[in-house]
């Protein structure tokens, strides 16, 4: 939402500050307040009420600026009570649970809670006029909370391991791994939406640059080929970050990188500052890269070389004093680099400070809460509610890049079912289109000869199937011209002449999804040849969108642009918002109750509003990013955006691991498939366990990634330890599925959150405020993922507050302390809250193969608990029209008693008596084993039952 108008409400007030001819001045209007100050950035700051806990601020340049409407906000000015009261040279605008006080010298705003106590206060502020092609704009930081010890999350999804971002710098710019998402919420329940659709950051507002910008830099390089020494030279940074600087960087007198074979760099340098302090630095990397600072290695990465991306580390720096820097890097297309900031003064790296690089002002809404659940209730009401998810999504995701073939597809569905293991979903991932013909919606006829007869198939075996879709096009196709002869396709990638690595290569391009013509033009192309055939759900891939990797920030602005709203930086990160609006729309529109399923690479403020959901994009199969999966999911879900998932065992492999029968690799980058070191298939092996462990916890439990095959009998053996884990935490998740699928619900009724960092539920307990590894999976769940390469045991931190137990062994632990636990290759640590009851149904082939099934609750003694158990038909919007219903379940830990309450509503369809199996679970008694066990039965017909122990 912009402020398009300001109305006045009843008599204009324009006040003078006492003792100041040239003082600002306030005008009330029928939602806020429009104040002028008398000095600041600032010219103009307009307040206005969104709701009784959210204000809308934004500030002009220029007074009376008129601004292009908000992409990621849908919510109108409230009519909610309000005063407005001048005090000195402050003017305070104060709502029933939110107030705003603004300098009328100054234009600085300071908020409070309802009982006066100031949460969020301005500290800096800037205002830089810049030209965007012709175009004025501004420059924009707005700093508050200065040396705050306020905790904060959120900001989207972010590959670094980081948790708490107090302190902590963020870049938000969509990237295949990375998702930009500018709501920031603080453990003190609060949140800022930041309205701003170019790149922004979180913490320092000064872009990274390289070495050479800030420090004293004395470096040597030594190029090695084929195992020899074959050059040595000075170099004045390390510079391969993007493939134009390896195509002008790279020695010349060693040729075409492209044409050597066993390459390595090493760069060794000696580095200085005159800024003490800790100074945070990124090393770019793609293929093997090791860094180490003063003799200390810090880092050992790998990921596929055409996908780079940061991996931060800091260095602490006594003023011109030299600190040591090794680098070795082995290039086989990937690109490195190094970048670097000076330090922040201390209150201003402890800060919440926002900047963006282009913005017509500064705007921002604030949302205040009684807790964090409510804080991200109030970004759900900017931005749009989530909607229900078909619960088919909540069960297992079988995918591969890619199925080649319908049989290939069909066979794997035909084997899941065979085997008798769950399965709701198998995906047909991207080129199932005639080579020279992306975009043109038509499948191969030789490899997919009937796609209609395909999904039917699918269906027939009570699975559902989710098709790739893009928003790329060959320049060929009749789909590009006609978006091209409207204007709607972005064109500097075709005049370029860019290929891509399909065959000999395509020239290709992107449309532009931002004006609606646009949008209701590419689901028309899409919805004969595509929809009309019964696909379920929808994978728009490449949704940042990577028009084409690796390009210089220079120059791929200009492939993303022009939009209707100017030039491509100014719509940098909504590409993905505007993009699933196009399909959501259509399908809204011609399947009317129907629920929805998008998955998308990339995300932004406002996307769950179009049934979204994002995973984590090409992750490497390595342990460390197995570790950052965790932070990243928990991070992401705390933005707002309540489905997530990741590729389980990481979507691109070293060579080391490809062996066997492969399937394809993109970027026509070739495959081993030679015999295996039996040391790296037991790693492989354990990763993959490791990580299938960690999403059967996940929001969405799904398997995905490209040359090792990575269906169940395929990657695990038969009779092997990884086999049969890996088939028991698939029943267990659908074991789980009541509890799973009420926790899914509450994501629409409460704007409740599925992976929840442990500060939600436990915001007093400061251990838990930087916890990178644990989250909870619903509110009673803790999982403890273990990622690190042959571990058996692992620590964990149990919150204060509650007695947790061990749900593999029985064991019962006290909150507030932390334990050591063992983590068996077939298991993971697990804890389940005292007093928690967990619904659990019998193992199916697919969610709904038994409605009518007998439900176990699981009730863990020791404390008082509740749990609402919700069901509806999982498939229509019926439950938008109350069709749905909860049961409420109690237990007083006092009586022993279980209250299994009157049910509530009802729907077509539902099941209006079933059993209740009831197990009292106390110290001793391993949940995990017991799922077949109960010590009391009933038969439940919609009255309310009691149950004592």
């Amino acid at each position: 939402m912009r402020f398009q108008a300001m109305q006045a409400a009843g008599v204009v007030i324009a006040l003078a500050a006492s003792g100041n001819a040239f003082a600002g001045t306030f005008e009330q209007t029928a939602n806020g307040i429009v104040v002028k100050p008398d000095s600041g950035a600032a010219k103009e700051v307009r307040l206005e009420l969104m709701d009784d806990n959210i204000l809308h601020v934004l500030k002009l340049d220029a007074s009376g600026k008129a601004l292009t409407p908000s992409l990621m906000t849908i919510a109108k000015p409230c009519t909610c009570a309000f005063t407005v009261n001048r005090g000195g040279d402050t003017v305070t605008l104060k709502a029933n649970r939110i107030a705003a006080a603004v300098s009328l010298a100054t234009g600085s705003v300071q908020f409070s809670d309802a009982g006066g106590k100031p949460f969020l206060s301005q500290a800096s502020e800037s205002m830089r006029p810049i030209d965007v092609e012709g175009k004025p704009f501004v420059t924009i930081t707005e700093g508050f909370n200065h040396g705050t010890k306020d905790a904060f999350y959120g900001l989207g999804q972010h590959q670094n391991a980081q948790m708490n971002l107090n302190g902590e710098d963020v870049l938000l710019a969509q990237h295949n791994m990375d998702v930009a998402v500018p709501f920031v919420i603080s453990d003190k329940n609060y949140g800022v939406l930041w309205d701003n659709n170019a790149i922004s950051r979180f913490g320092n507002p000064r872009a990274y640059g390289p070495m050479k910008r800030d420090l004293k830099l004395d470096m040597t390089a030594r190029y090695y080929v084929g195992g020899k020494l074959a050059l040595t030279r000075k170099e004045d940074d390390i510079a391969y970050q993007y493939l134009k600087d390896v195509a002008e960087n790279w020695p010349r007198e060693l040729g075409p990188i492209k044409n050597l074979k066993d390459v390595k760099v090493v760069w060794d340098a000696t580095l200085a500052s005159d800024k003490p302090g800790v100074h945070k630095m990124q090393l770019y990397a793609s293929d093997y890269a090791t860094l180490t600072i003063n003799g200390k290695q810090v880092m050992d990465v790998w990921r596929q070389g055409w996908n780079p991306w940061y991996h931060n580390f800091e260095v602490k720096f006594e003023k011109n004093k030299p600190v040591k820097l090794h680098l070795e890097w082995k290039p086989s297309g990937g690109m490195v680099a190094i970048t670097h900031n000076d330090p922040l003064p201390d209150a201003e790296r402890h800060s919440l400070t926002l900047s963006s690089d282009i913005a017509q002002g500064i705007d921002y809404y604030v949302v205040r809460g009684d807790s964090m659940d409510k804080v991200i209730a109030g970004y759900r009401h900017l931005t749009g509610q989530a909607p229900m998810m078909p619960k088919w999504a909540y069960g297992f995701w079988q995918s591969r890049q890619r199925y080649e073939t319908q049989q290939q597809l069909l066979d794997t569905l035909h084997e899941y079912r065979q085997r008798q293991w769950p399965l709701d979903n198998i995906v047909q991932d991207w080129f199932y289109w005639p080579e020279n013909a992306w975009g043109s919606h038509d499948f191969d006829k030789v490899r997919f000869p009937d796609p209609k007869g395909m999904v039917d198939e699918v269906h027939r075996q009570h699975a559902h199937i989710m098709l790739s879709v893009w928003g790329k096009f060959y320049d060929t196709t009749a789909n590009y011209k006609e978006l091209l002869e409207k204007g709607h396709m972005w064109t500097r990638n075709v005049e370029n002449g860019a290929l891509d690595w399909v065959g000999p290569g395509y020239k290709n391009t992107h449309y532009s999804p931002y004006a609606p013509e646009a949008r209701d033009i590419y689901y028309r192309q899409m919805k004969h040849k595509l929809v009309d055939l019964g696909f379920d759900a929808w994978w728009m891939d490449n949704s940042e969108p990577d028009v084409l990797s690796n390009s210089r920030p220079v120059d791929f602005r200009k492939l993303i642009g022009p939009t209707i709203y100017g030039a491509g930086e100014i719509t940098y990160n909504p590409y993905s918002l505007v993009h699933t609006q196009a399909l959501i729309d259509g399908l809204r529109r011609d399947q009317p109750d129907k629920r929805q399923f998008i998955l998308s690479r990339s995300g932004f403020a406002g996307i769950q509003r179009n049934s979204v959901a994002v995973w984590s994009g090409d992750v490497a199969s390595r342990w460390s990013n197995l570790y950052e999966q965790i932070s990243a999911g928990v991070n992401f879900s705390m933005s707002g955006i309540p489905n997530w998932t990741h590729d389980i065992g990481g979507y691109a492999q070293e060579n080391r691991y490809q062996y066997g029968d492969l399937g394809s690799a993109q970027e026509n980058r070739g495959t081993t498939g030679a015999k295996i070191d039996p040391a790296d298939l037991k790693e492989w092996q354990e990763l993959n366990l490791r990580w299938f462990q960690f999403a059967a916890f996940s929001p969405l439990f799904r398997s995905h990634g490209e040359v090792v095959k990575r269906e169940i009998y395929n990657i695990a053996p038969e009779g092997s330890e990884m086999r049969d884990s890996m088939v028991w935490y698939l029943k267990l998740r659908y074991r789980l599925m009541p509890y799973i699928y009420a926790t899914a619900s509450d994501t629409y009724y409460n704007a409740g959150t599925i992976m929840r960092g442990l500060v939600m539920d436990f915001p007093g307990d400061e251990r838990v405020k930087d916890i990178k590894d644990q989250y909870l999976f619903g509110h009673d769940l803790l999982i403890a993922p273990v990622y690190t390469y042959g571990a058996r045991e692992r620590s964990v931190y149990l919150p204060q507050g509650a007695s947790w137990y061990d749900f593999n062994t029985g064991a019962l632990y006290k909150g507030g302390s932390t334990v050591t636990v063992a983590a068996p290759a077939a298991r993971i640590p697990v804890f389940v809250k005292a007093g928690a009851i967990v619904p659990t149904a019998p193992v199916s082939q697919y969610v709904d193969e038994h409605p009518d099934a007998p439900i176990t609750l699981q009730v863990f003694t020791g404390a008082d608990g509740q749990f609402s158990l919700y069901e509806d038909d999982g498939v229509s919007l019926g439950y938008t029209r109350g069709e749905s219903s909860r049961i409420p379940l109690r237990y007083d830990d006092k009586t022993g008693t279980v209250t299994i309450g009157a049910r509530s509503g009802q729907y077509p369809g539902m099941v209006a008596k079933r059993v209740f199996k009831i197990q009292f679970i106390g110290a001793g008694t391993a949940a995990a084993q017991s799922f077949d066990k109960a010590d009391k039965q009933v038969t439940y017909e919609g009255k309310a039952l009691t149950v004592k122990r």
